[in-house]
């Protein structure tokens, strides 16, 4: 691997690795790596670390099942920091949390139309998020929670139901009323893969196969 004369490990033979979802393009976490590790994750298309603190290389995943399938490795301007795309098995951080960057320390709002279109770019996986937080932490009088609490044949039945409105709202010439119904079949759709502990992310893995066919 030539390429990789052209990075610049610290004094401590280490570089500092960005992890980022190749779907959502969310940032998971950050860890360091050594040669060692970096040649083990592109031997093996997973991600492996330099543990600091164990003195010894691990491999994402190894013990939680969580691994990181490594999509691509590319490295900045410096050469001193590495963006590791991958997609992720189950949540990237050890609390549970999908990314280790949960803790927000302050945010700014923008009145312009790319931050819009960045908030809407990844709101399927907002949307899943929020269903999870009412499943792992159910709040009295949600909606969520009460599918959750009926069960499985009762999200299937409304599944089923708002098929049928879409299909109904697609013989009307209202467009506005289509995007409605489709908005609560996706919602409910949502909520089905969450019972079923299906992330958005695998429904994109697959759809990203069949476009590369």
């Amino acid at each position: 691997m030539e390429k990789i004369k052209e990075l610049k490990f610290d004094k401590a033979g280490l570089i500092p690795a960005v992890i980022q979802d190749i779907d959502t393009m969310q940032v998971l976490m950050m860890a360091y790596m050594n040669e060692a590790s970096l040649l083990k994750t592109i031997e093996t298309k997973e991600t492996w670390f330099w543990s600091r603190s164990r003195q010894e290389l691990w491999n994402k995943g190894a013990t939680s099942g969580n691994i990181q399938k490594v999509i691509s490795i590319d490295y900045d301007c410096d050469g001193d920091t590495l963006l590791i795309k991958v997609r992720q098995k189950g949540n990237a951080c050890h609390t549970g949390e999908k990314s280790c960057f949960f803790n927000q320390l302050e945010a700014f709002t923008e009145n312009n139309d790319s931050s819009n279109y960045n908030e809407e770019k990844h709101i399927l996986t907002k949307v899943y998020e929020t269903i999870t937080e009412r499943k792992r932490n159910p709040k009295e009088g949600s909606y969520t929670n009460y599918l959750f609490d009926k069960g499985l044949d009762k999200i299937l039945k409304k599944v089923g139901e708002e098929t049928a409105e879409v299909i109904i709202a697609s013989k009307n010439t209202d467009k506005e009323e289509l995007v409605y119904e489709s908005s609560d079949l996706i919602y409910h759709l949502l909520v089905l893969l969450c019972h079923k502990d299906v992330k958005p992310e695998d429904v994109f893995g697959e759809l990203e196969k069949r476009y590369a066919k």
